[in-house]
């Protein structure tokens, strides 16, 4: 048996997850002990994996809570399912790494890059789709509205706003040596606060679950890591500390 500290540990996942998991009936515990604690067995650690692959090929919550709760869902089948799309997903890693790798060779000087390399690997969708899986957790409208002011911006619009997240967490990573709580920390962050407005406005709950996500889930993971591998940490406690701020 686990508790949730120590499946979320085994898991890679926040307790806060797990919380949230078992209030919306995705996750339940297979028991609670007396003392209120959670406790998950072999049965519950399986089912998360599975909720934890869909989360990984971009589902959100409600539909994988549909289709785990089928009395047709096939296990097997739905691991092969996932073999070939986490596939899909190393290829399109790999080319990350090799835009990583030309940005750093570029930067040495030892080669040469239009925006277009620089910007390879990267789409407006990715922005945009990211953006509404956080969103999902909270409301619904919220996420129509934001797909509707992003897709309202137009193409030039979109990449200048990409351009300008992207600055923010270049920033951050030049930050880094001076801590989260640093002035030139804080500043970058309240910088990403007003970014999402773009997207939509989260409010400081919200922006922990937006933070927690960078280095939970694994495809927000990726692009941080292309840009440092401290960045997705750094970003989530600089994010903890902006919020104990303003509370």
């Amino acid at each position: 048996m686990f508790t949730v500290k120590q499946l979320s540990s085994l898991a890679g996942v926040t307790p806060r997850t797990l919380r949230h998991y078992d209030q919306i009936g995705l996750l339940k515990p297979s028991s609670i002990g007396e003392n209120s604690y959670r406790y998950y067995g072999e049965q519950e650690a399986l089912r998360l994996q599975q909720i934890l692959f869909y989360r990984e090929l971009g589902l959100p919550l409600a539909d994988i809570k549909h289709i785990m709760g089928r009395h047709d869902f096939d296990v097997l089948a739905a691991l092969e399912s996932h073999k070939t799309e986490i596939s899909k997903r190393i290829a399109r890693l790999e080319h990350l790494v090799r835009t990583v790798d030309d940005t750093i060779s570029y930067l040495k000087g030892q080669k040469l890059m239009d925006n277009k390399q620089i910007f390879a690997g990267f789409t407006p969708e990715e922005e945009e789709r990211y953006t509404r899986e956080a969103e999902q957790m909270y409301d619904p409208e919220t996420v129509r509205e934001s797909s509707r002011r992003w897709k309202a911006y137009g193409a030039d619009k979109q990449k200048a706003i990409l351009a300008e997240g992207r600055e923010i967490y270049v920033g951050m990573v030049a930050a880094m040596p001076r801590g989260a709580d640093s002035p030139e920390a804080q500043a970058l962050v309240e910088r990403w606060r007003a970014h999402m407005d773009y997207f939509w406005t989260p409010n400081l709950e919200q922006l922990l679950g937006l933070a927690d996500s960078y280095v939970e889930d694994p495809r927000f993971r990726a692009t941080f890591d292309a840009i440092d591998p401290k960045l997705a940490e750094f970003m989530r406690e600089a994010v903890t500390v902006y919020v104990q701020g303003k509370k």
